[in-house]
């Protein structure tokens, strides 16, 4: 079997030094759409080097430009091909503001493997500290097609209730044709979001935008939305990769707004609202 659970849960984690600068969370920024228009005082903030804070979910791309997935592959006990893999959700968890630049160390293992049948899930753990202490800790779930079955644990069910009553807001985003070349250049630079002819030995009729690129896009509207613009306010972040976005299509993204916590929908507005994001939840100040 190309995962061998034993080996992967066994494995000795991986620690290495992480840095990013501004011009890193600009782009980061620019890649989830920020920036439009250019000279709105609150995008200048994502954009502008003098007032720039740092939109929490750039973690998943702070340093390495690794978000997980790849480095998740290359742990030992895992030998997969990349065509079967997909991101099946991803968790961030806030223990304090992320610097707009900054170093770190970055301590990644694999925390579960679980046996879903006809497919496996890798949930690879990222936890990032720096000299004052823990920043953030990541959790990407990493499907992979084609490798259940072999009577593992099945792990626990993170398929949530819906959303009761009407939404308390609803923003729709338009994506770029060009997103996903844009997103890219952040470090996630799997052929299947650029090469129609990867994207086409996946399963799909044209590269895809990153699912990671939507959990931006998203965070950020939810920020500005709801949040006054604070991204202070993020304590965490956890959402289930429930379906594509091509490049070039609008999301609609619907709210449900508590005191400290807001659940969000996202759906593909020109494919009858096919879903893109499910169990969502931002916890929050």
């Amino acid at each position: 079997m190309p995962i061998d659970a034993a080996k992967a849960l066994a494995a000795e984690p991986r620690s290495g030094e992480i840095r990013w600068e501004r011009r890193d969370v600009q782009l980061y920024h620019l890649g989830i759409g920020a920036g439009r228009p250019a000279t709105d005082p609150d995008e200048l903030r994502y954009t502008l080097e003098t007032r720039l804070h740092v939109l929490p979910s750039f973690a998943t791309v702070a340093g390495t430009g690794s978000p997980g997935v790849i480095s998740g592959l290359s742990m030992p006990g895992v030998d997969v091909d990349l065509a079967k893999v997909l991101h099946g959700g991803q968790s961030l968890t806030l223990h304090r503001p992320i610097p707009v630049a900054g170093t770190a160390t970055a301590t990644g293992r694999i925390a579960a493997v679980y046996d879903k049948g006809k497919a496996a899930v890798l949930v690879m753990r990222t936890e990032v500290a720096d000299a004052d202490g823990p920043l953030w800790t990541n959790d990407a779930q990493i499907f992979v097609r084609g490798e259940g079955g072999w009577g593992g644990d099945r792990g626990p069910s993170t398929r949530l209730d819906p959303p009761s009553g009407k939404p308390d807001r609803t923003v729709e985003r338009g994506i770029r044709e060009d997103q996903a070349l844009l997103y890219r250049l952040s470090g996630d630079y799997n052929p299947l979001h650029a090469d129609p002819e990867f994207a086409k030995l996946a399963g799909f009729d044209r590269p895809i935008l990153h699912g990671l690129c939507t959990y931006g896009i998203t965070l950020k509207a939810v920020v500005d939305t709801l949040l006054g613009g604070d991204v202070s306010r993020v304590r965490s972040y956890g959402t289930r990769f429930a379906g594509v976005v091509y490049p070039g299509e609008t999301l609609r993204i619907r709210m449900w707004h508590a005191p400290d916590s807001t659940r969000v929908a996202v759906s593909a507005a020109e494919r009858d609202d096919a879903p893109v994001l499910a169990d969502t939840i931002v916890e929050h100040s």
